[in-house]
């Protein structure tokens, strides 16, 4: 489809001028000679740009401009005027025109600035789905109670300025919600700065959040921005916050406080604008009745608190998660999607998930990888997800250490081995001697030398 372009000028002789270039150019034109005309046809028509006159009767071109603007923001607007002033391109800039172009006309420069205008809708759109996309990758997946009150506090709280702290278990998701809340926010083309508190040495913390001069840090020769330097007008994200020492903890209380900082070996004072996402495991509050964490920067960062629940508290999201995580796996490794049984989802459900949403993902992609057949069942699930094996495998080590002598015990365990991988291959004693890796005719003297209750000969028990 060509692009559709909305000439609004209330002399005749500019309207048709201009409506035969643009319509040679290969453009689809549609035309008014008023404010209220042109509001109308935008309301019916949607036009992809508007070439809108200042000087009109009615209402005038700014004032149409605000209209267009306040109800249609992805259009794009390109003023023209016989009587420009820089304090109408200023308010037409104001107020969001793309472009501000005086009479006498130029073809060539109204041509090139509807191009540029174009262009530039097009990669406003681009932007906006990848932001969806992002959105949508990092978006928290579940929709058991807890994760549904979860969503609506972040859809609350991420368009708004309030520095956020973030508490939940390792695995939970902790660094997602804060990726989440920055893309919801206003700061979402900015930068989002990512501090491990945790991983980084306490020798170069400072360094690392605050940069420093030329030579100021032993091994380095240039010149380094820190973290806040590059949050600048972005969002700071302090992952495991509870980990870091008390010295840095005042020094960055400081910052916060001041909105000011100087890098490392520097005099001169650098301003920043940021907002702050602070997560932690740890009960911060036990943390400061022990002396590990400064109370004053607790309450700094503590503006609106966030507590994410644990996996085990919303196993009815598993079934989705599993899902999910089946799909990227198939995705990376350009294969078939696999599938869980629904008695293998049962068993993932009923497991406590010390690691959360991180070691149900490690599981699932495992699983995917070994598992060679599409349907995955519950005998594939390995202990301790597993409780029938982890029933198996505890009642196995309690017979086997009731035994003192080792041979004996070797004995016992070969037996209870042999008879359950039997029983997971349908008990084919070639099925089951390719499983354990021995040959078959080995398999059936170990079967007779037990004295297991199996017919080798009609493989029957």
């Amino acid at each position: 489809m060509f692009p559709t372009i909305l000439i609004v000028d209330d002399e005749p002789s500019i309207v048709k001028s201009l409506s035969g270039v643009l319509t040679d150019e290969g453009f689809e034109v549609i035309t008014a000679s008023n404010g209220y005309e042109a509001l109308k046809i935008i309301d019916v028509e949607s036009p992809d740009l508007v070439l809108l006159d200042i000087w009109m009767p009615g209402i005038d071109g700014i004032e149409t401009l605000k209209e267009i603007k306040k109800n249609n923001p992805e259009i794009q607007v390109i003023m023209i005027t016989g009587h420009g002033t820089i304090e109408t391109a200023v308010s037409a800039t104001k107020f969001s025109a793309f472009d501000f172009i005086e009479k006498p006309l130029s073809i060539d420069k109204v041509i090139v600035a509807i191009n540029n205008a174009l262009n530039f809708r097009r990669l406003e759109e681009e932007n906006r789905f990848l932001r969806k996309k992002t959105l949508e990758k990092n978006s928290i997946t579940g929709n058991s109670q807890p994760i549904v009150a979860l969503k609506q506090q972040i859809a609350v709280v991420a368009p708004t300025e309030a520095w956020i702290l973030i508490a939940g278990e390792n695995g939970t998701g902790k660094e997602m919600v804060a990726r989440t809340i920055h893309k919801m926010s206003a700061r979402a083309e900015q930068s989002l700065v990512d501090v491990n508190c945790a991983a980084i040495p306490e020798e170069l913390i400072e360094s690392e959040l605050f940069g420093h001069e030329k030579g100021a840090v032993s091994g380095t020769s240039v010149k380094k921005r820190g973290k806040f330097e590059l949050a600048n007008n972005g969002t700071i994200f302090f992952d495991e916050v509870g980990d870091m020492s008390l010295k840095i903890q005042a020094k960055i209380l400081r910052v916060l406080q001041e909105q000011k900082f100087q890098r490392v070996g520097g005099s001169r004072v650098l301003d920043v604008n940021v907002r702050v996402i602070a997560a932690t495991n740890k009960d911060l509050e036990k943390e400061i009745g022990k002396g590990n964490f400064r109370e004053d920067l607790y309450y700094r960062l503590n503006v609106i608190p966030i507590e994410i629940p644990p996996l085990r508290n919303r196993s009815e999201d598993i079934p989705e998660l599993v899902d999910m995580f089946l799909e990227e796996c198939a995705s990376q490794y350009q294969s078939k999607k696999k599938e869980f049984s629904k008695e293998a989802i049962n068993f993932l459900c009923g497991y406590s998930w010390p690691g959360n949403v991180r070691e149900l993902k490690n599981l699932v992609e495992r699983i995917a990888i070994m598992v060679q057949h599409d349907m995955i069942e519950a005998a594939d699930i390995p202990a301790p997800y597993n409780p029938e094996i982890q029933k198996g495998s505890t009642l196995i080590e309690s017979q086997c250490l009731s035994i003192s002598n080792l041979k004996e015990a070797k004995k016992a365990f070969e037996k209870e081995f042999i008879v359950g991988k039997l029983s997971r291959n349908e008990n084919n004693v070639s099925k089951t001697a390719e499983a354990i890796g021995v040959d078959r005719n080995y398999l059936n003297k170990k079967i007779k030398t037990l004295n297991l209750d199996y017919d080798v000969e009609n493989n029957q028990r």
